[in-house]
C-alpha cells in the first residue's frame, strides 16, 4: 500500500467511525491537527473530482486572453499605419505649400 493509499484508507476509516482522528494521526506519525488538514484537503479534492463535467470532447485549448491581445495588436497596427499615412500626407502638403510660396515670391521678383 502506497503512503497516499494508507492516508486515504485511514481518512475513510475515521469518517466511517471505525477509528478516531487521534488514532489515525498516530498511525501516520503526525499531529491530530495535521491529520485534520490532510482530511480537509482530501475531501476537497474528492468533491472537486466529482463535479459535473461538460459532455463531449473538451474544447481545443485556446487562450482567450491571447486571442484578445492578438486582436488588439492588429487593431493598433492598423491605427498606426493610418497615423503614418496621415503624417506623410501632412509632410507632402507642407512641402507643396512651401514650394508654392517659394514659386509665387520668385514670380513676383521676376516681373
Amino acid at each position: 500500500m502506497t503512503p497516499s493509499q494508507k492516508r486515504a484508507s485511514l481518512i475513510l476509516q475515521v469518517r466511517a467511525g471505525q477509528i478516531t482522528a487521534q488514532e489515525a494521526a498516530q498511525q501516520l506519525g503526525i499531529s491530530r491537527q495535521a491529520y485534520y488538514k490532510w482530511e480537509k484537503r482530501a475531501l476537497a479534492a474528492l468533491l472537486q473530482s466529482l463535479e459535473d463535467q461538460p459532455k463531449g470532447r473538451p474544447p481545443t485549448a485556446t487562450d482567450p486572453e491571447k486571442e484578445q491581445l492578438q486582436s488588439r495588436v492588429q487593431e493598433l497596427e492598423k491605427k498606426l499605419r493610418l497615423y503614418e499615412e496621415r503624417e506623410e500626407l501632412r509632410t507632402l502638403i507642407k512641402q507643396m505649400e512651401e514650394s508654392d510660396a517659394t514659386d509665387s515670391s520668385t514670380k513676383k521678383n521676376s516681373k
